[in-house]
């Protein structure tokens, strides 16, 4: 990977990149490397000569340097619509399941990656459509999940599921979730979802307190085709990708998902494997 511009997007208003982005701007530079940084980074910095919008990005930079949390991570690979460009992720606090790679190994990690030596995955997107009476409301692709959920009252949702066009259930629930395996360590976890391994090509289909005890997570192939019907008369149910964008639906809306023809590409750290960052983050062994 010959990089010769990067880009930093960052978490809005976090106070600590004053400290952390100009000696990076400074590291880069003086290894003949172009840099530019978004909106909310150059207002941190005080620096606007070298903004560009996220999604401006796109097609401009070798390398995208996150600096953020999963949420900021989430909102960058959106950004992008779905060009292709290696992300690399340093989690500034918080849990993290993305964003693995620590402040002290960013240096080291942008060491081995200049000179081509580093891993990557390519996670897989989901890619969806909202359609009402036929008409497209919205298209958007997910890193994570796509969820439907019930707003501020709390009454039972409606839902019918269909997998390459068969029937599969009913449900009725206080939501839906369809997650990536990236996704599966997020909400579909906390709904009672599998931890997935991100290699694994499945979706997972996870219901949200479903009132049918016998309804369970349904994990299925990534090549299928994933239809939600909502069905609901009494209470509007909400689709919210990623946790961060959401729209309002009516009944008999349709939510389609499918797998992405684009991808999202991470920088690994080259000392944790996938099984590593679990026992880290979940504290597996601990007492």
């Amino acid at each position: 990977m010959d990089i010769k511009k990067i880009g930093i997007v960052s978490k809005p208003k976090k106070l600590e990149l004053r400290e952390i982005v100009p000696p990076l701007l400074k590291w880069l530079r003086e290894r003949d490397i172009e840099v530019c940084v978004d909106k909310e980074t150059g207002a941190m910095i005080n620096n606007a000569e070298l903004c560009l919008m996220r999604n401006e990005m796109a097609g401009k930079v070798d390398l995208l340097i996150v600096l953020g949390g999963d949420g900021t991570l989430l909102a960058t690979a959106r950004a992008l619509h779905g060009k292709p460009v290696p992300i690399l992720a340093v989690n500034l606090g918080g849990l993290g399941f993305l964003t693995v790679i620590t402040q002290e190994e960013l240096y080291p990690t942008l060491e081995g990656v200049l000179r081509g030596d580093h891993r990557s995955e390519r996670r897989v997107q989901l890619e969806g459509s909202l359609i009402r009476a036929d008409e497209v409301i919205t298209s958007f692709l997910a890193l994570n999940d796509a969820v439907l959920n019930k707003g501020a009252i709390s009454r039972i949702l409606d839902f019918e599921l269909r997998v390459n066009g068969h029937f599969v259930s009913s449900y009725k629930s206080d939501g839906l979730i369809v997650s990536t395996p990236t996704g599966s360590t997020a909400y579909s976890l906390a709904a009672g979802g599998p931890i997935t391994m991100p290699s694994v090509a499945a979706f997972i289909v996870t219901p949200i307190c479903a009132h049918t005890l016998t309804h369970r997570p349904l994990v299925i192939p990534d090549t299928a085709s994933i239809e939600i019907a909502v069905t609901t008369l009494r209470e509007a149910a909400y689709l919210t990708v990623d946790g961060q964008v959401g729209i309002a639906t009516h009944s008999e809306d349709r939510v389609c998902l499918k797998k992405a023809d684009s991808y999202v590409e991470l920088i690994q750290s080259a000392d944790k494997d996938y099984f590593r960052i679990l026992q880290q983050k979940l504290r597996w062994g601990e007492r």
